[in-house]
């Protein structure tokens, strides 16, 4: 496995291990009303590759297929985090997050911080995260729970 920076032929890869992800593994801890929101049918993908374009964007690739991928802000703040839903607990996300450690030191960054699924929180613990407190944020009418993590560096 790879772990390479983001380029924009990756975008529609991207979004949809996003959405499969969602559908098939956040279902576990979010109910179907939540994740319909969170994975909508409708996603902008020209919204998508602007987003993913404006940060440091790590993918990881396995045999040709993309099988995570995470974003970290010049602020610290890893964004969106996700492994492919037939790659999970397979050290991808453990790599993934290796390149963003890396790239935030070179930056001068000290500290990592995430707002964490239920589904995210143990990968994140077991990588040295703290939780700082649980929240609730809404999104087109549903709330979520999440956590605000993070790690000194």
């Amino acid at each position: 496995m790879r772990v390479r920076s983001y380029e924009i032929g990756d975008t529609q890869e991207i979004v949809q291990l996003f959405c499969d992800t969602v559908r098939e593994v956040n279902i576990r801890d979010y109910t179907q009303a939540q994740v319909d929101v969170w994975a909508p049918a409708d996603i902008d993908i020209e919204s998508w590759a602007e987003s993913l374009s404006s940060k440091f964007t790590f993918v990881a690739e396995e045999g040709g297929k993309i099988a995570g991928f995470g974003e970290l802000e010049a602020n610290g703040h890893i964004d969106r985090f996700y492994c492919h839903k037939d790659f999970q607990r397979k050290g991808v996300g453990s790599q993934i997050l290796e390149k963003i450690e890396l790239q935030a030191k070179s930056l001068g960054i000290k500290k990592l911080f995430a707002e964490a699924s239920l589904t995210a929180k143990p990968f994140f613990e077991s990588k040295g995260f703290t939780a700082l407190k649980q929240q609730e944020v809404e999104r087109r009418g549903q709330k979520f729970i999440n956590f605000v993590m993070e790690k000194i560096i």
